[in-house]
């Protein structure tokens, strides 16, 4: 068990506590399990080892990583109990579906060893997964979404500007920008970069990011889907083919027979892929608001789940109109709004808000004696009225 915390040692020398996410405010870490869902890269490790160094001694935690060759003689369970008798008090279980059974493992610990709380991340797709064990009772579950744009600025620039809600950018967004402007005077440079590469921490290590983003996504795929549902391995490459076909033509507007033959599968199969690729956050489908996500309901048009993908996977450069409209689904969606497709706007929030998506000339025609609808503009610093800068979205969290 020293090599672990060796391990653990030397990611805690590393770790940088320069800029903590809102979610780690968000979090009841009283609680005795939590685990918190991510796409691979969006810092769901950085964020428990934050929490663990900045509240616990060093041999009161324990980070582990699920993969590590320590596991192939040992169980989690035995860990577990070995922690607790040396006083140990938290355990973070790091990829946790890279383990066989682990949920069952997790119960029992739960169950049996209670004076060890314990912090769990997993890929996203795990929400695909019906465990062998019920947790729903014992473990309090948590998203890690993307960067915010505010989060991004305060990263990269060390820019640190405040959280605003849906309601008061709406009600409120002339004299927000106006306070913003003391610490960011030129929002669309830094809009830009965002954009581009500035959705997932990774920025931090590589200036090639959408090398590094297509790395990602093999992983995704190859990886981290085998490990936590049952795939077969002709479906990962459909998978690919299915993520290629709808990068090159976003927002994709699913012709279900049509695409089944491309891809070459059956239409019960491709929807089942349609959500395997929502699940690990690459795509993300928007459906009407009388049509919920289910497993046979066809999304309506289906976008990359951000923008930063785009620019990755596109093989040409991006078409502005849908990277702004993937910029706002993303930022509102990762806010807890609820967003839907709208037949009389772009987009319908939480059943009461119509959102068109536009540049700076966009008119206001479509949205004229509305009530509750509203423009979002790109290529604008300051809004007026009904229209509101695009880039503001990205204060939500």
């Amino acid at each position: 068990m020293e090599e672990l915390f060796q391990t653990q040692q030397v990611l805690l020398n590393n770790l940088k506590n320069d800029f903590e996410r809102s979610m780690l405010y968000k979090i009841p870490w009283k609680e005795r399990a939590i685990m918190l869902f991510g796409a691979r890269g969006s810092g769901k490790t950085t964020l428990f080892l934050q929490h663990l160094k900045k509240n616990y001694k060093v041999s009161e935690a324990l980070y582990v990583t699920l993969d590590d060759i320590y596991f192939r003689n040992n169980t989690l369970v035995e860990t577990a109990r070995k922690f607790s008798q040396n006083n140990g008090k938290l355990l973070v279980l790091d990829e946790v579906h890279k383990y066989s059974d682990w949920s069952r493992e997790v119960k029992n610990i739960y169950d049996l060893i209670p004076d060890v709380k314990l912090l769990i991340t997993g890929s996203s797709i795990l929400e695909l997964q019906r465990s062998g064990a019920d947790l729903s009772r014992r473990v309090l579950n948590f998203k890690l979404t993307e960067l915010s744009f505010r989060e991004f600025l305060a990263i990269k620039y060390k820019i640190i500007l405040p959280i605003y809600s849906l309601d008061d950018i709406i009600s409120k967004h002339e004299k927000i920008v106006k306070e913003l402007f003391d610490k960011l005077p030129k929002p669309l440079f830094y809009f830009k970069q965002y954009l581009e590469w500035g959705a997932y921490p990774i920025f931090k290590e590589s200036t090639m990011v959408h090398l590094r983003l297509k790395q990602t996504i093999n992983l995704i795929i190859d990886v981290d889907l085998p490990n936590s549902i049952s795939v077969e391995f002709n479906t990962l490459h459909q998978l690919k083919k299915l993520l290629f076909i709808i990068s090159q033509a976003v927002p994709f507007t699913p012709n279900i027979s049509k695409l089944a033959e491309q891809v070459g599968c059956s239409r019960p199969k491709l929807y089942e892929m349609i959500k395997m690729l929502e699940a690990a956050r690459l795509t993300y489908g928007l459906y009407s608001g009388a049509n919920n996500s289910t497993l046979l309901n066809k999304p309506e048009k289906i976008y990359l789940h951000n923008s930063n993908l785009m620019y990755a996977l596109c093989q040409h450069k991006p078409e502005i109109g849908t990277v702004r409209e993937t910029f706002f689904i993303n930022q509102l969606e990762s806010a807890g709004h609820k967003v839907n497709y709208n037949k009389t706007g772009d987009f319908l929030i939480n059943k009461k808000f119509t959102f068109e998506i536009g540049g700076k000339n966009k008119s206001q025609d479509q949205i004229k004696g509305k009530i509750n609808s509203f423009l979002a503009k790109d290529e604008i610093e300051f809004g007026y009225q009904k229209s509101i800068p695009l880039w503001l979205f990205g204060f939500m969290y």
